[in-house]
């Protein structure tokens, strides 16, 4: 049923691929309009399956697949390494407004960035890598340092070996190898910043963009969403229209993530895409007129996409495993350094059953008069001295 695009009004139901904390807080914003949720997740209790209808099954069960589209009105993907043909499938058998293509796309890196440049934005310089031999030689041309990358599967760090002298490419080559998928090496941007922009388009295509994200990552997980980002003007009006063009020039429908490297002397590179809310996007939820939640919702049900505007400077925090036994002493105690910066704390956890160490837990929303007191608070917590 592809190429058709239809109105989805509030009653329907929503299936959704994938059952962690993004499908949460997407049931928790559609359920709001008044639509329904089912979701297809192996785990049971999952995050998203803790406030929707759960189908238990793995993500490349047809079987399963076939009830979800069955049960459902309208079908999204709450993260992007859902079985492509599953996908693909559903497409031809039901209403998937992103279709399979996009996701097809984004879950390989080299397929990513043909796409970005044909949407004609910078990314770093990159080649594919088919042997030690193709290593050497891209390293060679490229120049080093450079990062070995898995084209498919990596997240949060994982599937990436940084490459620093010309003696590490070979061990470099012999782990990476052994993940059973194409590598690309590219070279390392040095970034004055990461940010990230997230935009939204409907069927009917309708575009809307939320204010830049600046990121900061600790081991490779994102720890902090600053909103403003500090940057210039310029550079985020560049960052929200080389957004649009990617999602106008890929035909996303809902959400799409560009996350960014800013250089020193103001240039922007796309280092990934992701089709879906975001964890940088978690700052909508209180910050802006609309959440990225509710923009995902209005997208693919093609009602006319929310006001994304900023309503309040803000800074997202992420918890982890190891931060919950703080939070939770803070949650019960009196927030003096809250009062004394005039900042309020929004807690979201996402309901999953063991704190494990570095695993995403929940996220703070520190929303605050400007975005130094914001971080003050944060500096000042107990929370992430672990």
């Amino acid at each position: 049923m592809s190429g058709e695009t239809r109105t989805i009004l509030p009653g329907a139901t929503i299936g959704v691929l994938g059952g962690g904390q993004l499908g949460r807080m997407l049931a928790h914003a559609g359920n709001r309009l008044g639509y329904r949720f089912v979701t297809l997740d192996p785990t049971p209790d999952s995050p998203c399956g803790q406030t929707a209808a759960q189908i238990v099954a793995s993500y490349d069960n047809q079987e399963a697949a076939r009830e979800l589209a069955s049960r459902s009105d309208v079908i999204t993907y709450e993260f992007e390494n859902v079985d492509a043909e599953v996908a693909a499938m559903l497409a031809t058998e039901s209403y998937v407004p992103q279709g399979s293509t996009l996701l097809y796309t984004t879950q390989h890196r080299l397929r990513e960035k043909r796409a970005v440049e044909a949407a004609g934005v910078r990314v770093a310089p990159y080649a594919e890598i088919v042997s030690l031999e193709s290593l050497r030689e891209a390293a060679a041309s490229l120049g080093l340092p450079a990062v070995l990358k898995t084209a498919t599967g990596g997240y949060d760090g994982k599937g990436q070996w940084v490459l620093r002298k010309d003696d590490e490419l070979e061990q470099a080559w012999n782990e990476a190898s052994q993940a059973g998928t194409q590598l690309v090496l590219e070279k390392f941007i040095v970034f004055e910043k990461e940010i990230s922009v997230i935009a939204a388009r409907s069927p009917s295509g309708e575009v809307r963009t939320f204010a830049p994200a600046e990121n900061i990552h600790i081991h490779n997980i994102l720890h902090l969403s600053i909103v403003p980002a500090r940057i210039a003007d310029s550079v985020r009006s560049e960052a929200e229209k080389l957004a649009v063009s990617i999602a106008e020039t890929l035909g996303v429908v809902g959400l799409i993530a560009v996350e960014l490297f800013l250089t020193a002397d103001g240039q922007l590179y796309v280092n990934e895409l992701a089709p879906r809310p975001h964890n940088s996007g978690h700052y909508t939820m209180e910050a802006c007129r609309t959440s990225q939640f509710e923009q995902h919702v209005r997208a693919i049900c093609n009602l006319p996409l929310g006001d994304p505007g900023l309503l309040t400077p803000v800074v997202m925090a992420n918890i982890l495993g190891e931060h919950m036994e703080p939070l939770l002493a803070w949650m019960a105690g009196k927030d003096e350094v809250a009062e004394k910066l005039g900042v309020e704390v929004k807690v979201h956890l996402y309901g999953k059953a063991e704190a494990k160490h570095k695993r995403k837990m929940g996220h703070l929303n520190v929303l605050a008069p400007n975005v130094d007191a914001a971080l003050e608070w944060i500096s000042q917590s107990n929370i992430w001295r672990v």
